[in-house]
């Protein structure tokens, strides 16, 4: 186990998934710091028990500060939102490439990667959308020859993806979401990052970050339906409509074609990754001692808190 005297810094700590990982490091008593480009706005979000360094993971000079006298490393970043999308590849590739590198010259031995759930180029050329997931397999490969104690967590779609298609008595998916895919709680990926960054007997092995089974969109409107007592109907919506909007769109924001593929891939998702689902939840509950929840159990936390909109900002 890292020394708990010195910080773990969570390299993208104020996005979607970084932000849980240091709710979870922070509750088990370890000292977090975070690099980020706002520290006020980082202080409002994740509260003033963070060690916050301002400045841009993309700078070399910062990247070697937050690293400094830090007992492990969690990377959490993602360019996927309309502000970044265009720095996507600097900031998911090249500033990844620099912690590797940083961290070997400083001697830091623990990194936990958080990448895409699972890497088939062949299903993503199949359906023309190649670019997507992309930068993760590379990533991947170099952490691989990094030399440092590293741990790879492909995390599988939140459960807030099935409740941003949720409006009303009514849950409108392009393409229809009929495929069942992999899916976790967001509280649980910080949960499982947190537990393997403190630990180094998980050296060279990659985990499937998944609830108990996979789900299809037309499967959670009626659990939707079971739960609440409220009928909720799946409809279609052609996704060929998403696909003329955002090739109108990209020239001006390449971030909605990006959702578009993202859309398109779990439209088309392999089903032999949906079946090993089951397996995938056991294996990380006899690893790390802790259980992924099931949809189920996230649709009466949400309707119980009237909250059944996406938290994704």
């Amino acid at each position: 186990m890292p020394p708990l005297n010195k910080p773990i810094v969570v390299f993208g700590g104020t996005g979607h998934l970084g932000r849980k990982v240091v709710e979870k490091l922070l509750a088990k008593g370890v000292p977090v710091r975070v690099l980020t480009r706002n520290a006020a706005s980082a202080r409002d979000l994740l509260g003033p028990n963070v060690d916050f360094l301002e400045g841009d993971v993309c700078d070399p000079k910062m990247v070697e500060q937050a690293i400094s006298e830090t007992a492990g490393i969690v990377v959490a970043l993602s360019a996927m939102s309309p502000k970044l999308i265009r720095r996507e590849r600097e900031i998911e590739y090249d500033a990844v490439l620099n912690i590797l590198a940083e961290a070997k010259r400083q001697g830091v031995g623990r990194l936990v990667y958080l990448s895409v759930y699972g890497n088939r180029p062949d299903v993503l050329k199949q359906q023309g959308i190649g670019s997507l997931g992309a930068i993760q397999p590379e990533v991947e490969r170099q952490i691989a020859e990094s030399g440092l104690n590293w741990t790879i967590l492909g995390n599988a779609p939140s459960y807030d993806l099935f409740f941003t298609f949720l409006r009303g008595k009514r849950l409108m998916v392009p393409g229809g979401g009929y495929r069942p895919i992999p899916c976790i709680h967001s509280e649980d990926v910080g949960e499982i990052a947190a537990r393997a960054v403190l630990r180094d007997d998980l050296s060279g092995r990659r985990f499937h970050m998944t609830g108990p089974r996979a789900i299809s969109f037309p499967e959670f409107a009626e659990m939707v339906s079971g739960i609440t007592g409220r009928p909720v109907r799946h409809q279609a919506i052609p996704l060929a409509i998403l696909n003329v909007l955002t090739a109108l769109i990209k020239p001006f924001n390449p971030f909605f074609r990006s959702i578009y593929f993202a859309v398109k891939l779990f439209n088309h998702f392999p089903a032999d990754l949906a079946e090993a689902a089951p397996a995938e939840h056991r294996r990380l509950e006899e690893t790390f001692g802790y259980a992924p929840v099931g949809m189920e159990e996230v649709i009466g936390i949400r309707f119980s808190e009237g909250v059944t909109k996406s938290p994704l900002h």
